[in-house]
């Protein structure tokens, strides 16, 4: 390969870094920053920007009931119902088991309602 002296030569360009705090934490966190260089029309200057990304924080579903093998939770758009058995009790055991679970489910959410209603 075949170079020619033009193209040995290194370029060396100077970036200001806004929020360089911002920049050092990323960098050493995920390796890599994201951002934008925008370069001064007048000054020629060029500035590097990071991206201020802020993690997206979920809300905490809230507990309604706790259930014999499980409980019974309220999110912001769903009320979720998580239960699980031992094997080791039998079919017909956890069978009656779900139906106690259930009806232990329906009354925490007819007690999330009743706790909703203002009486006057």
């Amino acid at each position: 390969m075949n170079l020619s002296k033009n193209s040995r030569k290194m370029k060396h360009i100077i970036i200001d870094i806004e929020n360089e705090e911002i920049f050092k934490e990323q960098l050493k966190k995920f390796g890599r920053v994201e951002g934008v260089i925008t370069e001064d029309t007048i000054t020629g200057e060029l500035t590097y920007k990071a991206y201020n990304r802020k993690p997206i924080k979920r809300r905490e579903s809230k507990l309604l009931r706790q259930l014999d093998f499980g409980w019974l939770k309220e999110s912001k758009e769903l009320i979720i119902r998580r239960e699980a058995f031992p094997k080791r009790l039998g079919t017909s055991r956890i069978l009656s088991v779900m139906d106690e679970g259930n009806r232990q489910a329906k009354d925490g959410v007819i007690d999330r309602e009743l706790d909703l209603i203002e009486f006057c």
